[in-house]
């Protein structure tokens, strides 16, 4: 599939991080009402572990040389499926999107073969303003897998101090200098997820890897029962533009399971980020996860403010 006529394709480098801020954000607004990303996001993305942006990403200029396009693969853990951005300026770039998924495509059968696989999983979000795109994907072969949806609250009149656990359970911050404690973390979320249909395991060091020197370990916190650690919510900075705190990982052993650990293990974040200042909470919850709750997280305060569906295709490896 080619470019319009007058239209440029190339590599992007960190030189483009402005140029491509300002697509991003345009089609953020443009797709949940606004903007979500920042210029250390896109560095973030350009430089993450398993992505060359020699090889893995695209910039799109149109005829007066304004940038209107990026495209983006993403692989955090290095294994399992991979995932592909198309970011485009809603005004100028959507006759681009299509063309630049087709070349991304491209990349993941390359891909493919270079990790000696017959065939990769990617998988594309869509928003519900994104028509175009969602039609676009269904073109290119994709199917629907599942929806996400977002909840959020206010931090309004919550308290720094955490309203009392119910009895024998005991929720406190994570000690992230105690080695014991994060094989402890590991596992009860390594655990907890198993029974989640598409879920990618990941080792110890792997996790280890990945989730890095946080900057925010006092907003990740460990429940226990009777002494023993049996659930665990960890936090992430990627809402602190909007000020606010996110959840990005609840998980409680299922045999520990309502009880109310983890509302207490929501309650505890709440505060803390109440404490900080953050005027609000928010989470995304895998409607596919049989465990979903649901009910839990409205009985604390959360409500649905939007959704997200998740499209996937199994490409071939390249040569096969």
């Amino acid at each position: 599939m080619t470019l319009p006529a007058g239209w440029t394709v190339h590599r992007p480098t960190l030189d483009d991080v402005p140029a491509i801020l300002a697509v991003v954000r345009a089609a953020d607004t443009f797709a949940i009402g606004y903007p979500d990303f920042d210029a250390e996001d896109v560095r973030g993305a350009l430089t993450a572990l398993n992505v060359d942006p020699s090889r893995d990403s695209w910039v799109v200029t149109d005829p007066n040389g304004a940038l209107v396009a990026w495209a983006i693969l993403e692989n955090p853990t290095g294994v399992g499926r991979e995932f592909v951005d198309v970011f485009v300026d809603p005004d100028r770039g959507a006759p681009v999107r299509a063309p630049l998924l087709a070349r991304q495509l491209d990349r993941v059968a390359g891909r493919a073969a270079e990790r000696g696989l017959s065939s990769l999983t990617v998988r594309c979000a869509a928003y519900p303003p994104e028509r175009r795109w969602a039609d676009e994907l269904a073109d290119a072969g994709f199917g629907f897998v599942k929806r996400y949806q977002v909840m959020s609250r206010s931090l309004a009149g919550v308290p720094a101090e955490p309203p009392a656990s119910p009895p024998g359970v005991t929720v406190r911050p994570l000690r992230p200098g105690d080695e014991s404690e994060l094989r402890d973390f590991h596992r009860i979320y390594d655990t907890a997820f198993r029974d989640t249909a598409d879920y990618e395991p990941l080792t110890y060091d792997r996790w280890r890897a990945r989730i890095g020197a946080d900057s925010a370990w006092d907003e990740w916190f460990v429940a226990e029962v009777d002494g023993q650690p049996v659930g665990v919510l960890q936090s992430s900075d990627q809402a602190l533009d909007r000020n606010e705190g996110w959840v990005k990982n609840l998980a409680v052993l299922p045999g520990q399971r309502r009880r109310g650990v983890g509302a207490a293990l929501l309650s505890h974040a709440f505060a803390r980020y109440a404490g900080k200042g953050r005027e609000s909470a928010g989470l995304g919850v895998d409607l596919a996860n049989p465990t979903a709750p649901l009910s839990l997280y409205r009985s604390v305060g959360l409500c649905e403010v939007r959704w997200v569906d998740m499209y996937e295709l199994i490409v071939p490896a390249a040569g096969v």
